[in-house]
């Protein structure tokens, strides 16, 4: 078995990844709005590995801006790089896994999905679409031994947050009962619990990782 990284942009940090852990791990182009593709990535990897275990949707984009001067194409870009995304690699994952009876699927959603700040409702929107896409989709797959659980990150350090000035960082750790930002093996760490035998009786949940915001 094989950990695939499906990829379309941040190609360096996904090579060095495959070649740090040789053989186990693999690239695949992926663009995560486009269902064809999907179906495409899906089907390399069964002719590969013969099944597949764990779905994590971890693509996301925002582009922040207050409703009134929003443009729609920012609306439509945000809701499909975060919600039509999750919904095209649920979809393509779900027949594979309920065939073999086992599957973990762990969308990656944001804190905002449930306390969403100003200027995101594109993104807020999106997210909380992921939550509930996932609450839904666990009761569906219930009976076909896969759970389905979404995680709901706070600040954390990421691409995301690097182009925050030093005020900004500085009021934004000022909001965290823990006073600094999360760290991205925190969240991972969660995946990794949630794709384990071990959460087998855990679905539907939605695991805020937050440092106590909300």
């Amino acid at each position: 078995a094989h950990i695939w990284l499906g990829v379309r942009s941040n190609r360096d940090n996904a090579e060095t990844l495959a070649t740090e852990f040789g053989g186990r791990c693999r690239l695949l182009d992926l663009d995560v709005t486009d269902a064809p593709a999907w179906e495409t990535a899906v089907t390399t990897m069964l002719e590969t590995d013969g099944r597949i275990d764990v779905l994590v949707n971890n693509a996301g984009q925002h582009r922040d801006s207050l409703l009134a001067t929003m443009p729609a194409e920012a609306w439509h870009q945000v809701i499909s790089s975060n919600l039509d995304a999750t919904f095209h690699g649920c979809r393509a994952v779900v027949t594979p896994m309920m065939r073999q009876r086992f599957g973990r699927i762990i969308n990656i959603a944001s804190l905002s999905a449930i306390m969403p700040p100003l200027g995101q409702t594109n993104y807020a929107a999106a997210k909380a679409g992921v939550v509930a896409l996932s609450r839904t989709l666990a009761k569906e797959t219930a009976r076909s031994g896969i759970t389905v659980n979404s995680i709901l990150p706070g600040y954390i350090e990421t691409d995301a947050l690097a182009d925050m000035d030093d005020d900004a960082r500085k009021q934004a750790k000022m909001a965290v009962p823990m006073r600094r930002f999360g760290k991205p093996e925190e969240v991972a760490a969660a995946v990794y619990f949630l794709a384990s035998t071990d959460a087998a009786y855990i679905t539907g949940a939605a695991l805020k990782i937050d440092g106590g915001i909300f």
